[in-house]
């Protein structure tokens, strides 16, 4: 799954990659959880690639309050076709959300030690997203709100002793496809599967990340004593 992540990128990096139009007000973040606000890309009506700011907890149209979304801040890719939850968002509503960084807890004695997992060049990347536009019911007359869920999927060799499962991440060479509306959902279906490791690494990092108060850079320091794991 992927349940924290980091986005500390400068926007320059973020507009180089992605391509959209705005330049949003951002500030670092090292701890970013969800029902929070994020960062995703996503093609407007004009065929451009615009940035814009989601809830994270995917909301589907026939949620009854907004609770449903911390239950779904994950599709597995498996299944996202079949789920009522995320089908029709999978069909029409695909989006990348913004990312340098995530994290995962392996299981050691003594309790999970939490891991950040980047580029090795400490770039940013894409994860795969669906969003959704929701009308609370019992407040009809409120604007709707808009939310997104991270794709999920097996572990890779890096990842795999920390943890069975990764978030989807989007090369570069696959935005267009994935955003594109006329994908052919095979076509969709085969992006989602797990990254290559070559040129990614994991390390390990303060457990004063499993508190989402704690919000800052120190976050991103190795924890002592330095074990990283790298594939090259």
């Amino acid at each position: 799954m992927c349940g924290r992540y980091t986005l500390t990128s400068p926007l320059e990096a973020l507009k180089e990659l992605f391509g959209f139009l705005e330049r949003p007000n951002l500030e670092p973040r090292a701890n970013i959880a969800p029902t929070q606000e994020v960062l995703v890309v996503r093609l407007g009506e004009d065929g451009e690639r615009h940035a814009a700011s989601l809830r994270w907890g995917l909301l589907p149209p026939w949620a009854v309050d907004r609770r449903v979304g911390a239950r779904l801040i994950n599709a597995r890719a498996e299944g996202v076709t079949r789920q009522p939850a995320f089908r029709k968002a999978f069909a029409a509503r695909r989006c990348l959300v913004a990312a340098d960084g995530f994290y995962e807890w392996q299981a050691q004695e003594g309790g999970k030690q939490p891991y950040r997992i980047c580029r090795q060049d400490g770039g940013p990347f894409a994860f795969a997203g669906l969003w959704e536009r929701w009308h609370d019911p019992a407040a009809p007359k409120e604007a709707p709100v808009e939310s997104c869920t991270i794709l999920t999927t097996e572990a890779n060799a890096l990842l795999r002793p920390i943890h069975q499962r990764m978030p989807v991440i989007l090369p570069a060479e696959a935005h267009g496809a994935w955003l594109a509306p006329d994908s052919a959902a095979e076509d969709l279906q085969a992006l989602l599967r797990p990254l290559e490791p070559e040129g990614w690494i994991a390390y390990p990092v303060s457990r004063r990340v499993n508190k989402v108060a704690n919000d800052d850079l120190a976050l991103l320091a190795p924890a002592e004593p330095m074990q990283q794991r790298s594939l090259l």
